[in-house]
């Protein structure tokens, strides 16, 4: 318990002050995207316009993302150290682990666009074929992966163990906001290729491999 205690210190507040962002950020986007699936609320508070309602969405879930980052860093500077994550070799592993998972949140954000990325799609911006090339050839959703390898290479980098367990804990709620959020986004192209069916078009099928958010 005395080694276990050495390299978290439970006390500080800064360490639950990121936890909660944490546990925040996908807590928000997913009752606002669906509040504005059911009720067209955020279309509503703009006039109307569907796209305007996403990049404000999209403005506000950025922001967050970074004030989550900026308290993650926080949490981490007032942690106790490891002697063993100092070594040279961890550095060059967070580098790579950095470079990687930017990759994948920079390339998934590219190909999917603004309201691609952000939850576009309930607000009835559908794309209209599912993204194969890359990221998503190598990973099902490249920005939450993305995002969690940037979380770990800056927990190694900062030689803070704690910064593990944080980035276990975001890695773990994306995991459940995949399968909270992937049927729902899975019935809007069904529900849209029905449509098309109904009124005699081609359908293009479903565009389930979507990528999201902050991250």
């Amino acid at each position: 318990m005395t080694f276990f205690s050495d390299l978290v210190d439970f006390s500080q507040p800064s360490l639950w002050i990121a936890v909660v962002s944490i546990l925040f950020n996908p807590i928000y986007w997913n009752i606002v995207a669906r509040s504005e699936y059911r009720n067209k609320t955020l279309t509503k508070l703009v006039g109307g316009n569907p796209r305007l309602g996403c990049y404000g969405l999209a403005v506000s879930i950025f922001s967050l993302g970074i004030l989550r980052d900026h308290l993650y860093n926080v949490a981490l500077d007032e942690q106790p150290k490891s002697d063993i994550l100092h070594y040279g070799e961890f550095k060059l592993l967070s580098a790579i682990l950095f470079l990687v998972g930017s990759t994948l949140v920079v390339s998934s954000m590219w190909k999917l666009g603004v309201t691609g990325t952000y939850l576009g799609d309930y607000f009835g911006i559908l794309m209209s074929d599912r993204v194969t090339s890359f990221p998503f050839n190598v990973s099902n959703n490249p920005m939450y992966d993305g995002s969690s390898l940037c979380f770990l290479s800056t927990a190694l980098w900062k030689g803070a163990p704690v910064g593990i367990l944080l980035t276990a804990l975001v890695y773990f709620e994306y995991k459940v906001a995949c399968l909270y959020e992937e049927p729902f986004t899975y019935e809007i192209y069904a529900k849209r290729d029905r449509e098309q069916a109904q009124n005699g078009s081609s359908s293009k099928g479903p565009t389930s491999s979507r990528a999201k958010k902050d991250l």
